[in-house]
């Protein structure tokens, strides 16, 4: 009997974790919030990662040609990479202030576990034929959210030239990946009903750019920060203009996918209410982690609903009758 299907973008359950845990992790070092928040919410996110992980890696070793097939898939297949970026945010935010030793070599193990993944699937999607309505806001995940997140874990960790490095991917597929994704949304038919969720990905980039360099530049909102979070601001607000759409879906699983993105956003905001202090700016860190952790609660609470009703699961094939 084969395992329960677990599809890839299930990766997005831990990673949204991971991103709310980052949230409560940078109120407490701003004495916002009490640090044991946080490292609750890692170890459940590093919890759910694992069960992920084994889940998806049974169903594989069961099935054949599984992953080669998930690898392949154009709509699949960048949301791998979330098993493998993953492991750099939790060990970054929660082996780092422990044991740094340990925190340095998982985090240069899923680097450049990612850096590989990141290659390979940028070849794919050159070598193979890719149809331009089927790319969707996701196709940021492995390149553009991979190399932010490294920068960040690497620069935590205390390799500023690798950080760097990773910024410069990061950086650039954005430029890249960034103008196919708006020409295919600007210019295209809108996406399926089950994928429509993935477009708060486009709130994330540069709320992740912020965040990898407020880790190298020593937590200053510099010019830099400044430029990137001008972009991030444009397209948090472009995501009011998208509540129709949003309350026209029934939930989904990919209800994940507005997770991290707005969990970054409101990290990087976390950041610049630190930074400048203004008047009443306890309050203002208290409503952002209030609006994030209600969002993603909310659809914690909606998916363990979900599974309770068996209807988070795909449904398995029905077994085929031999033919006489």
């Amino acid at each position: 009997m084969a395992a329960v299907r677990v599809p890839p973008n299930f990766f997005g359950i831990p990673f949204g974790l991971a991103g709310l845990a980052g949230s409560w992790v940078v109120a407490a070092g701003n004495g916002n919030a009490p640090s044991w928040v946080g490292d609750a919410l890692l170890i459940l996110a590093a919890v759910v990662w694992l069960a992920t992980t084994a889940g998806y890696a049974a169903y594989a070793w069961s099935v054949r040609r599984t992953l080669v097939a998930d690898l392949l898939d154009p709509v699949l297949a960048p949301f791998l990479s979330l098993a493998l970026i993953t492991p750099i945010l939790l060990a970054a935010q929660g082996l780092t202030p422990r044991n740094l030793g340990a925190a340095r070599i998982v985090v240069d193990v899923f680097l450049v576990l990612t850096v590989l993944f990141g290659g390979w699937i940028t070849g794919q999607w050159i070598y193979g034929p890719l149809d331009l309505d089927r790319m969707h806001p996701g196709y940021f995940l492995p390149t553009v959210a991979g190399g932010f997140v490294a920068a960040a874990g690497a620069a935590v960790v205390g390799q500023r030239l690798l950080a760097v490095l990773m910024l410069g991917l990061g950086l650039v597929c954005w430029l890249v990946i960034g103008s196919l994704t708006l020409n295919r949304l600007f210019f295209r038919p809108p996406l399926p009903p089950a994928l429509i969720p993935t477009l708060a990905i486009e709130v994330a980039p540069a709320a992740l750019a912020s965040v990898a360099i407020l880790a190298l530049n020593g937590e200053r909102i510099d010019f830099f920060v400044s430029l990137i979070s001008g972009y991030g601001l444009l397209m948090v607000l472009a995501q009011v203009r998208l509540l129709p759409a949003y309350l026209r879906l029934s939930f989904a699983p990919t209800f994940w996918a507005f997770t991290f993105p707005f969990a970054a956003v409101a990290t990087t905001t976390l950041h610049w209410i630190s930074y400048y202090r203004p008047s009443g700016h306890r309050i203002y860190a208290y409503l952002v982690l209030a609006a994030i952790t209600a969002l993603i609660g909310g659809i914690a609470v909606r998916t363990v609903v979900a599974a309770a009703r068996g209807q988070l699961l795909p449904t398995p094939p029905a077994p085929t009758r031999p033919q006489r």
